[in-house]
């Protein structure tokens, strides 16, 4: 996304007055500095787990607020001027965040960019893009042998103490050898129903699994131990205790999907944010009311007619609407295709939640998630793990 002309003439001024005043940017390397590494992250997602990492060794400061939207995200002369006097920036990748290229150009920056993408293995995350699921074009046919289990292969040897290892190796294994005509022809159909929307062939929502969490996490801190080894130790006690809390709530949420026939789980959201987490947990993906990774797509007639038909084939119980959409068309869809709108609270995928929303923290957001999503289908959920209260 580009910046407009008075944002990127403010920006300038301001620079131009820092100059003048003597108050420089700071240097690309950290370790002539003194005081806490100066920190600046794209998304809400990544302030938590940078926050979680760092503590009090580092300054931190998001440039998406709570409840903003990296589609929509425009920075002002402020988020421009802590930019170019930050240490590090801390980005998710992946194409999600590339709203940030003029900011760094416009800010001055010069310091180390953290790209928390490459701490996971983007092939896997590629196939699990490229997977056709069946609830998705074969409406009604999702079943326990269809679903998504993880037989480890992307393991993490080095994992913290604390920490469990996790896969996504079906994914990738079924996109390699899968032979099924049909499921050649229904990929085939949906990469075509997409192609006017999507941006390329890796959906960046890599946060809302637990698991790719993890690996971010487990990066996040390896970068900041390399660039701040003062700290080093400091930064890996942190990361393995969040790692371990990550995995805990990994273990919870499959526990409670478990609980549900694998025919049943079947999801339609507001655009395709939420694949990795279907994934990992075998939840078959029937569609998305915007057709594309981003929530600014318009979807069309004939979308839209398509994506009734498959939830009325599907056995989906509810729409949900996700906290930064409108819940209009999902009223729409819901109305046509006789289910249920859940709309009264949200889904939190591209933002955590605001103060008081119960969804402000990572771990919050995705136990809320999952609490709702259950209890519009029906199911009674377990208390959640005494490690993950007040995460």
């Amino acid at each position: 996304m580009k910046i407009s002309g008075l944002i990127t003439a403010l920006a300038l001024s301001c620079a131009a007055t820092l100059a003048l005043t003597s108050c420089t940017s700071v240097t690309a390397d950290p370790s002539t500095q003194r005081g806490r590494l100066k920190v600046v992250v794209t998304t809400t997602q990544l302030a938590d787990f940078t926050s979680a990492i760092g503590g009090d060794d580092i300054e931190l400061n998001s440039l998406l607020a709570p409840g903003g939207s990296a589609h929509h995200f425009e920075p002002t002369p402020g988020d421009l001027l802590r930019l170019g006097q930050a240490d590090v920036l801390v980005i998710n990748g992946a194409g999600l965040d590339e709203f940030v290229d003029t900011s760094i150009e416009a800010s001055g920056f010069s310091g180390t960019i953290i790209d928390a993408s490459e701490g996971i293995d983007l092939d896997v995350a590629r196939a699990i893009t490229a997977e056709t699921l069946e609830g998705q074009n074969h409406a009604g046919e999702h079943s326990s042998e269809g679903a998504h289990t993880d037989t480890g292969g992307h393991e993490h040897d080095d994992a913290p103490a604390g920490s469990t290892g996790h896969d996504h190796s079906e994914a990738e294994a079924g996109h390699a050898t899968n032979t099924d005509a049909d499921s050649h022809s229904a990929a085939a159909a949906s990469e075509a129903q997409h192609d006017d929307h999507d941006h390329g062939d890796l959906n960046p929502h890599l946060w809302t699994s637990p698991r790719f969490a993890q690996d971010m996490v487990q990066h996040i801190a390896d970068e900041l131990a390399a660039l701040d080894p003062e700290h080093k130790r400091d930064y890996r006690d942190r990361s393995a205790e969040y790692i371990a809390k990550l995995s805990i709530l990994d273990g919870w949420i499959g526990a409670q999907f478990n609980r549900v026939p694998a025919e049943n789980r079947v999801l339609v959201t507001g655009h395709d944010s939420l694949r990795y987490y279907l994934h990992d947990y075998e939840i078959a993906y029937a569609g998305s009311l915007l057709p594309s990774f981003e929530d600014n797509a318009e979807p069309s007639a004939a979308e839209i007619d398509a994506l009734v038909a498959a939830i009325k084939q599907s056995g989906v119980k509810a729409i949900f609407v996700e906290s930064s959409l409108s819940p209009k068309l999902a009223k729409t869809v819901a109305k046509e295709a006789d289910v249920t709108v859940v709309d009264a609270d949200s889904l939190y995928a591209d933002s955590l939640g605001p103060k008081g929303s119960g969804a402000e923290t990572y771990i919050d957001a995705t136990l809320h998630n999952t609490r709702l999503i259950l209890a519009a289908w029906g199911v009674t959920v377990d208390p959640e793990p005494s490690e993950l209260v007040g995460s």
